[in-house]
């Protein structure tokens, strides 16, 4: 019964009844209850069957056996498999293949019926269709289906099929018996018109191959006339559309040339406008307001020197007013004491003169005196700066006469209550001593002396030197 869990392969099918419509399993399980289910199973192979007819007549009244085989098997479906079930289920496999070769020879052997013998041996595949087309109903009605049919043989017991070879062959041996005869006749006519019409078909045949290759090389020529005239055609085809074509990809070039250029020009547009608020920002404004500083300091710094000018002006003004109103006062005091106020003027100089000459000594740092105590009376280093420092001075009275022509010694001694020493009038200027400066020139000696005792310490004397001062 099988009650339970059952399966099955692709090749069977499981009917189960008992509760309502069958149920149909292929290639799967399922489960049967006791009792009250049952199961069987359907076999879903192929089954081959070979359906023999034998004294069949065909439509000429001949009777033939014809043997095919089949291979059938039940369809695939739920609806065929019910129907196979209710035609074989409980069946051997060999009741049903005795139902379905009873229906196939039937329906063989109906269409024999319609066939003359030539139909059915030189076209089994036509009659083997058309036994599949008419039983195909009736298998489907059974749930079955034909895979395929084949005619196996042909054949008749009176020998009719045998006849015909034999028929065929008369026929055949007959044909080649008066044919060889009616080749060998025509071969002894024709030997001579055969020879005879030879040469004229030789030289009629080298004519017409002359012909033929002289129309050969006129077509050849036209043919190649017409090839190179369409390539030629072709290749200026081919030439003019890829001067069309280049002419279009250098158009569409340009194109993207302008509009790269395009967008060039307004990149620089921007940037020239990026440029010139960057300018205004950071050099216009700024040049502007250093500008203006500039320009409210240079006002003020004019405002300061036009005061200052004219300050200084109204500054010089009056010190150019009161020297003038001095040098009135002090050519009127001239005029009243005469030489003897330029004297004064003269011996008030002597000091700051002495202090000019005595200047570029006391920048010096250090002297280096050479020789000693010389016989012309000139007397140490030390002593002979002294003595010119001395002879400067005491030449200056007679380079004022020299200038000025005012003899500064001569008024001196005719002044009243100035007392003078006589001195040779052949002593000269230069062999003066120290004793006639004037104190101021006395006091620059001193601060002199003072400078060089620290120098002449250290300075290096030669003996033998001569002084050539």
């Amino acid at each position: 019964m099988g009650w339970g869990f059952n399966t099955t392969g692709p090749d069977q099918a499981m009917i189960v009844s008992g509760r309502g419509e069958p149920k149909i399993v292929v290639g799967g399980r399922t489960f049967v209850m006791p009792v009250i289910q049952r199961m069987q199973r359907l076999s879903l192979g192929v089954m081959t069957l070979t359906p023999v007819t034998t004294g069949v007549y065909t439509k000429e009244g001949v009777a033939v056996n014809v043997d095919g085989v089949a291979q059938i098997k039940v369809r695939h479906s739920d609806e065929a498999i019910r129907t196979a079930a209710q035609q074989f289920l409980g069946k051997r496999l060999d009741e049903i293949q005795g139902v379905a070769l009873a229906t196939i020879e039937g329906h063989q052997r109906a269409i024999l019926g319609t066939l003359t013998v030539e139909q059915i041996y030189q076209d089994r595949l036509a009659f083997a269709e058309e036994v599949t087309r008419v039983a195909s109903t009736d298998m489907a009605n059974m749930g079955l289906e034909i895979v395929s049919f084949t005619i196996k043989e042909v054949g008749d017991d009176r020998g009719y099929l045998d006849a015909l070879g034999m028929k065929r062959t008369a026929e055949v041996k007959r044909d080649a018996t008066i044919g060889q005869a009616e080749a060998a006749r025509d071969a002894e006519i024709k030997s001579a018109a055969a020879e005879q019409e030879g040469k004229a078909a030789r030289y009629k045949a080298d004519t017409s191959i002359a012909e033929s290759e002289r129309g050969f090389s006129v077509e050849k020529a036209k043919y190649d006339q017409e090839v190179n005239a369409r390539k030629a055609e072709a290749e200026l085809a081919y030439q003019l559309q890829e001067t069309k074509t280049k002419q279009q990809i250098r158009e569409e070039e340009i194109q993207i040339e302008v509009v790269e250029r395009r967008k060039r020009i307004e990149v620089q547009e921007q940037e020239v406008i990026r440029m010139e608020r960057e300018l205004e920002a950071t050099v216009r404004k700024p040049a502007e307001a250093e500008r203006y500083r500039l320009e409210t300091i240079a006002q003020g710094e004019r405002a300061r020197v036009l005061a200052q000018a004219e300050a200084e002006s109204e500054a010089i003004r009056m010190r150019g007013t009161a020297e003038a109103d001095a040098m009135t006062l002090k050519a009127e005091a001239w005029k009243e004491y005469g030489q003897a106020a330029v004297i004064q003027q003269l011996l008030e100089s002597l000091p700051e003169i002495a202090t000019a000459v005595a200047q570029p000594l006391s920048k010096t740092d250090r002297i280096v005196v050479i020789g000693g105590g010389g016989g012309d009376g000139g007397g140490t280093g030390a002593s002979r700066v002294t003595r010119d420092v001395t002879k400067v001075i005491a030449e200056l009275p007679a380079v004022v006469e020299a200038l000025t022509g005012i003899d500064i010694l001569g008024t001196l001694k005719g002044l009243q209550g100035i007392k003078t020493t006589e001195e040779p009038k052949e002593q000269e200027a230069p062999q003066a001593s120290p004793s006639e400066a004037t104190p101021a020139v006395e006091k620059q000696t001193e601060e002199l002396k003072e400078q060089e005792a620290p120098q002449a310490t250290s300075s290096e004397a030669s003996p033998t030197a001569e002084d050539k001062e």
